[in-house]
């Protein structure tokens, strides 16, 4: 739960000091400006309010690890990819993205820490303890910081000890341990096919390579 928060609040505090000029710049999402990152964020954290107060009667049918799905590559033809840029672009400003951020990412943040982590939640027609839900989304918030600093080398880089959980969970969606030479951004980005391998990095790998891209839905 604590991990959740830090993580979150790093994510946010880097957004809230980037200059305005740095929102038309491109992020590690494909396809998408910093401007849409942070509005799906906005969406993303609108979520967490959601789930969280949506209690379930029945049995958890996914943890932290199996709440992630492994979906196709990403096509820029989908309908809620199109909906958050033409949402981001109706900002005009990016203060106002800020601001909307700030105001529902507290929200959010103030749900979570104070969530009973054995609650049963309900969210994608899956049910989830909170516990594992907020877990869940560590690899989350850790994922859009990296793709939030992509092109700006001076921003703040995650927690990282939201990098190493972010690593053990993605591990263990794979199955299988990444080189213990990669640095746990390093996992993250080419496990995820944020980055591609360099020649020495797929040696390392070895039948891992077999596995990645492991687009996460």
């Amino acid at each position: 739960m604590d991990l959740f928060s830090r993580s979150w609040t790093a994510l946010r505090t880097a957004v809230a000091e980037l200059p305005d000029e740095d929102f038309a710049r491109p992020s590690g999402c494909t396809g998408w400006l910093v401007r849409d990152l942070v509005c799906h964020l906005i969406i993303d954290a609108q979520d967490v309010l959601i789930t969280l107060v949506t209690p379930a009667g029945t049995e958890p049918t996914r943890d932290a690890v199996s709440y992630w799905t492994i979906a196709e590559a990403p096509t820029c033809d989908d309908p809620l990819d199109a909906l958050t840029v033409r949402l981001a672009t109706a900002y005009e400003e990016p203060r106002l993205l800020k601001f909307h951020l700030d105001d529902v990412g507290s929200a959010a943040g103030r749900a979570a820490g104070l969530a009973d982590p054995a609650l049963r939640v309900g969210t994608r027609d899956e049910v989830l303890t909170a516990g594992d839900y907020l877990h869940a989304y560590v690899l989350e918030w850790t994922l859009h910081h990296l793709d939030l600093i992509a092109h700006l080398p001076d921003a703040a880089e995650p927690p990282a000890e939201g990098l190493a959980r972010s690593r053990e969970l993605l591990e263990k969606i794979a199955g299988a341990a990444f080189p213990p030479s990669f640095s746990d951004k390093d996992v993250l980005l080419i496990g995820t096919g944020r980055r591609a391998p360099a020649g020495t990095e797929m040696t390392e790998l070895g039948e891992l390579t077999a596995k990645l891209p492991l687009v996460l839905g």
